[in-house]
């Protein structure tokens, strides 16, 4: 970018919170730049639905400069952030290094396996694009396995399903998975037995949807065991392998598939650049979202920890959306002078499909289920997909699968080697704590 003579601001990060900050930021006289790792946005709350063969990869990604063209004073970068030299302001990337003068920090969350042997090694993550692909890759590939296997017990590993982690995505991933074997696997392969497939959803606590009012995850249960799905609740996993899941209890469930929902911490880059950080490597921000002694750097989204009420606010799209709001308007007032204003979080809600009519919601105060709140749920998501493109090609595959149960993307595509998932090794304590991206 050309040197205008503006304030530089830089947003690492184009997931919900950036984008809604370089949003914000349009009319401001700033250069924003924005850095990602990835030339497109991502939707996160439909990532299990391209895993599950009902979204094309695309459907769910939309170009970043494509967001951009409506603000002439933006600009992007395709770069992995690496570190923050806070004492020289410069973000530090795997391509050239950036200098800012304001800095927001919108970079998210890794997965964190809670010391679960084997647990980086052999489960499935669903917090990327590739991810995606490649659970969905794997997942059809067994079913491909299992229809020539001749030994019993093999077979019934391939089609054998574990995923760890009772919130939205672990029970939004169980009910899509129920519906591909008993819907389009079933129909296909007519020499497996779909009625021996088994999908085991595995939560720690005693109630599914734990962040949410106790009725929704009773009411969740209940549908995902109507649906097929076994249900363990207060059950630990101890270690994964590529074939089974241990629990602490003895128990061992023989599975070729396992997908981890159950836990995360703040992406390491945080602490590696200074910040000081709270529970699970999440930057301890201030009541205005700036980083302690560091008035020029900001934290939003998953990465930051902020608390409202006593509580820390739950890690979901719209904390990141309203956060980035917040960041962009303080700075503004840092500019002309002012001072920052403390963050005030308005809930909007959050919510689940359970399959085919069915969902669980929980929106200004009420809670609801059944047919109305699947309804709520898929206006909401399709409110909030950027793209016209992309809205009309979700609404045409949703509806492909409501009236003839199919799915539009059953297929196993050449893909590259998905890499390692970045997990921090420090310890981060006990207990799960889902990224649930959820509108």
């Amino acid at each position: 970018m050309a040197d205008s003579g503006n304030p530089r601001v830089v947003i690492a990060g184009a997931g919900f919170g950036g984008l809604s900050a370089a949003k914000a930021l349009s009319r401001s006289p700033v250069d924003v730049i924005i850095v990602d790792r990835n030339n497109y946005h991502t939707f996160l709350p439909l990532l299990y639905q391209v895993a599950a063969g009902e979204l094309e990869p695309g459907d769910v990604a939309y170009p970043v400069r494509t967001i951009l063209r409506k603000m002439p004073s933006a600009r992007f970068t395709m770069a992995e952030v690496e570190r923050v030299d806070l004492g020289g302001r410069v973000v530090e990337t795997d391509g050239p290094d950036i200098p800012y003068d304001f800095l927001i920090l919108a970079t998210g969350t890794v997965d964190y396996f809670l010391r679960v042997p084997g647990g980086p090694e052999h489960a499935f993550s669903l917090k990327t694009l590739e991810e995606a692909i490649a659970l969905r890759n794997h997942i059809l590939g067994c079913v491909e396995r299992a229809d020539h296997e001749p030994d019993a017990q093999s077979r019934q590993s391939l089609i054998s399903f574990a995923i760890v982690g009772g919130g939205p995505t672990g029970v939004e991933t169980a009910g899509a998975l129920a519906e591909l074997m008993q819907g389009p696997m079933a129909k296909d392969c007519r020499n497996l037995d779909f009625d021996q497939v088994r999908i085991v959803l595995i939560e720690a606590t005693a109630a599914l949807l734990p962040t949410l009012p106790e009725p929704l995850g009773v009411y969740a249960e209940k549908r995902l065991r109507q649906m097929g799905v076994e249900v363990r609740l207060e059950s630990l996993v101890d270690r994964i392998t590529p074939d089974l899941v241990y629990l602490q209890d003895g128990t061992t469930i023989p599975a070729c598939t396992t997908v981890w929902a159950a836990g995360v911490q703040g992406d390491p880059q945080a602490e590696a650049s200074g910040l000081p950080t709270a529970h699970r490597g999440r930057v301890a921000v201030l009541p205005t979202l700036q980083a302690p002694d560091h008035p020029e750097v900001y934290v939003i989204g998953d990465l930051a920890h902020f608390e409202q009420d006593g509580s820390p606010l739950a890690m979901v799209a719209q904390v990141a959306m309203q956060g980035g709001v917040a960041a962009a308007q303080n700075i503004e007032r840092q500019l002309a002078g002012h001072e920052p204003l403390p963050f005030r979080y308005r809930d909007r809600g959050t919510m689940a499909t359970i399959g085919r009519n069915h969902a669980a919601a929980y929106a200004y105060g009420r809670t609801f289920t059944g047919f109305p709140a699947w309804l709520l749920w898929l206006s909401i998501h399709l409110f909030y997909l950027i793209g016209y493109r992309n809205r009309l090609l979700v609404m045409i595959n949703w509806a492909r699968h409501y009236f003839f149960r199919e799915h539009a993307a059953c297929r196993i595509l050449p893909s590259e080697q998905v890499p390692p998932a970045r997990v921090a090794q420090q310890d981060a304590g006990p207990g799960a704590s889902p990224d649930e991206k959820k509108t």
